[in-house]
């Protein structure tokens, strides 16, 4: 009997890619997440620090979105960052209502070890694949990275959109306190 490892999935059926597309995604996610470097911050504790790290200082009502995390929540994981140094609060002159959130140097530090751990268990698994199995992601890639960048844009992760009239920045402000 063949095990996981030596097992091949059927082909796709057109009708099946949205469903196998997401598992595939999801699954390969699972197993990039748990890091040694990353100690004991929660997933989103890294997300959230990997997303600021990626994107420069930050508007709160923005990190929101990308994450996909609701103000009180982003607050707690905020102040946690902030506790271990790893981001730090940067005010905004122009309007007090809102709060930026930048990456610390030990932040920045974790990050990349985390980045770097997650490469490594990646690229073992990449080797084990056939050169032809190789060929067909490196083909695939510009479309998962275009599909991801849509996914992003859209920043609804099916949830409705915000209220006809509310402020997007009244983020910044509930979180920050």
């Amino acid at each position: 009997m063949a095990t996981t490892s030596e097992m091949r999935p059927a082909p796709v059926e057109e009708g099946e890619l949205p469903g196998r597309l997401r598992i595939a995604v999801a699954r390969l996610s699972r197993g990039l997440k748990p890091t040694t470097a990353a100690g004991a911050l929660t997933t989103s504790e890294v997300e959230v620090l990997a997303t600021t790290s990626r994107m420069g200082p930050v508007k709160l009502s923005e990190l929101a979105v990308v994450v996909g995390l609701n103000p009180t929540m982003l607050s707690r994981i905020i102040a946690k960052l902030e506790d271990q140094r790893l981001l730090k609060r940067l005010g905004d002159e122009s309007d007090r209502r809102v709060c930026r959130v930048q990456v610390t140097a030990a932040g920045a530090r974790l990050h990349a070890r985390v980045r770097s751990e997650r490469n490594d268990v990646l690229s073992r698994q990449l080797q084990r694949l056939s050169a032809e199995e190789r060929a067909a992601l490196l083909e695939a890639l510009p479309a998962l990275e275009l599909l991801a960048e849509r996914l992003l844009e859209r920043g609804d992760r099916s949830r409705p959109p915000p209220a006809k009239g509310t402020d997007p920045d009244a983020l910044d402000s509930d979180a920050a306190g």
